[in-house]
């Protein structure tokens, strides 16, 4: 498969060009088709090992890098916060150094800070993914909602996209506003200006505060997690509230355009940003991003670990 990426880690949508997110998506169209197979495993990255070096917790996306990186025949190797050195005040750059000593071909790093996938790259010579720093990115997560879109409407250029819920705290909304504007969309955002970041506009996006107002004029939908626990610091007054005037129901749905694509990055918090019967409707794309999240996995490991690239 001659298909190049010049880079050598993936840190961030920031730092990526309209060609270099568009080679990573026609790689994944590739890798979709061996996880319908029978036989879902090809020799591709045979003797190569991927660390799988978690700070948070996380199910879906450890679990889907970790069976891309099997579906391609690497050995992998998971590692908490938990069960690592770190309980016992070991630093990132010491964990780091020390696992680059065993000489892994990647690390996938997913950290509570925001720049620490950027700051150990400077430190090591492993390849690094960005698997989730703090509330600043989330590339892989943007990559598939992107291709998950562009698998249903197309080109996303001239479409509406409404990002909703705590953008604030989100790492999924600023790298889906970061790709979806260079690809050429129209993002709103839209939540209580409470989970709505100052200077958001910036990003070259529209802010609205009010749901109901934009969900015409809507292509696609992403609804975000509310992070329960957040409700703490009082952002919004309940959650009945919240839901009230910003989660999707069946009866909201029937305003928005009869072919809206509604989306969600999981986990959902059912009954609050997304009714049940919308959530599983027909309009939902929401086990696509699942299975097209994996396929885009294997197609950056493949091209960080097994293809070509040049280091920048």
């Amino acid at each position: 498969m001659e298909i190049s990426f010049f880079h050598k880690n993936l840190l961030g949508i920031e730092g990526l060009r309209v060609e270099e997110i568009r080679t990573l998506l026609d790689a994944t169209t590739a890798f979709k088709e061996i996880s319908r197979r029978e036989i879902k495993k090809v020799p591709t990255l045979r003797g190569k090992t991927v660390v799988n070096l978690f700070f948070e917790p996380s199910t879906r996306t450890r679990t889907s890098f970790e069976l891309a990186a099997k579906r391609l025949s690497a050995d992998t190797v998971n590692i908490s916060a938990s069960t690592s050195s770190v309980v016992k005040g070991e630093t990132l750059v010491d964990t780091a150094r020390n696992l680059q000593a065993m000489h892994p071909d990647l690390i996938i790093l997913r950290h509570g800070a925001a720049g620490a996938p950027h700051f150990l790259s400077r430190h090591i010579d492993v390849p690094i993914v960005n698997a989730g720093d703090g509330a600043h990115e989330h590339p892989t997560q943007a990559l598939l909602d992107l291709y998950t879109m562009e698998e249903h409407v197309g080109s996303v250029k001239g479409k509406t996209i409404g990002i909703v819920g705590d953008i604030k705290h989100s790492r999924v909304a600023r790298s889906n506003v970061l790709a979806l504007t260079k690809m050429g969309a129209r993002v709103v955002v839209c939540g209580p200006p409470t989970l709505i970041p100052a200077g958001i506009e910036a990003m070259d996006v529209t802010v609205s505060y009010d749901f109901d107002e934009i969900l015409p004029e809507l292509d696609i939908v992403m609804m975000l997690r509310i992070q329960l626990e957040r409700q703490e610091r009082g952002l919004f007054p309940t959650l009945l509230e919240y839901s009230r005037l910003y989660g999707l129901n069946k009866n909201r749905v029937n305003r928005c355009k009869p072919n809206i694509l509604i989306m969600h990055p999981g986990p959902i918090n059912r009954g609050i940003e997304l009714d049940p019967d919308v959530a599983d409707g027909s309009r939902s794309v929401i086990l696509d991003q699942v299975e097209n999240g994996l396929a885009l996995r294997m197609a950056i490991l493949y091209l960080l670990c097994g293809g070509k690239h040049h280091d920048t």
